[in-house]
């Protein structure tokens, strides 16, 4: 059967955070990640600073606010750094959207182009669980540094680094109840299928335990496990 919602693979991950050039500096030099593109005040972007870090076949965008209205102000002061855009590679990130949207996602970012001298990036996003979104980007009309506004960094081969080739999974921690909502959410919008379910005697320490189900798209290389807490001696 045919799959209504291609998904390629995993295209980045967006942290927002107090200090990207901090947080580039400790994930090159900790992790083993090269800064491959950059967007900020020098490339003439007024609200946020962005290093696109890149290692194997992952890349992760670190972005700072310039200014309290940014989105990655608001969510560093509510959750401090941390994961604010799963970003996932699609062939059409229009009908991408209007295939989400539909089947019951809501809008976070309706179908949008950028364009320089290299290309097209095409992308739009709906919103997840939190504060979290869930991205999708069409790059095969482009051959610039990541996307348009972005300067390159690094060029050539990039060094070997500590071993890490792709993202494996990405986790959502919600809250107790809401588990079921947000596979079916997986399932309704994106087609995402249940690979295997934990339940609390599987996951559990003295103190605490959790439930987890995890989902995977068609291609069973996009895995979303979906965890909420459960009964124990101290909360999860």
């Amino acid at each position: 059967m045919k799959d209504f919602f291609p998904i390629k693979g995993f295209d980045h991950l967006e942290l927002h955070v107090g200090n990207a050039k901090q947080a580039a500096v400790f994930y090159s030099t900790c992790f083993g990640f090269t800064t491959t593109a950059y967007r900020g005040l020098e490339t003439g972007c007024r609200d946020s600073a962005s290093y696109v870090m890149q290692q194997g076949d992952i890349q992760l965008v670190l972005t700072t606010a310039l200014g309290p209205d940014h989105p990655a102000a608001r969510n560093v002061k509510k959750h401090g750094d941390g994961v604010a855009v799963v970003a996932l590679r699609v062939p059409d990130a229009s009908l991408a959207f209007l295939q989400a949207t539909a089947r019951g996602a809501i809008a976070a970012i309706r179908p949008t182009e950028e364009k320089d001298e290299f290309g097209t990036v095409r992308t739009s996003a709906v919103h997840a669980y939190g504060d979290t979104l869930i991205k999708f980007v069409e790059r095969e009309d482009y051959a610039g540094a990541f996307a348009p506004g972005f300067q390159r960094r690094h060029r050539g081969e990039l060094p070997r680094g500590a071993g890490l080739r792709s993202i494996d999974h990405v986790v959502g921690n919600v809250e107790l109840g809401a588990m079921e909502k947000w596979t079916r959410f997986l399932a309704n919008t994106m087609g995402f299928t249940q690979l295997v379910h934990f339940d609390d005697k599987a996951i559990s320490t003295e103190y605490s335990a959790l439930m987890s189900k995890v989902m995977q798209d068609g291609t069973g290389i996009i895995k979303f496990p979906i965890n909420e807490p459960a009964t124990g001696r101290r909360k999860s």
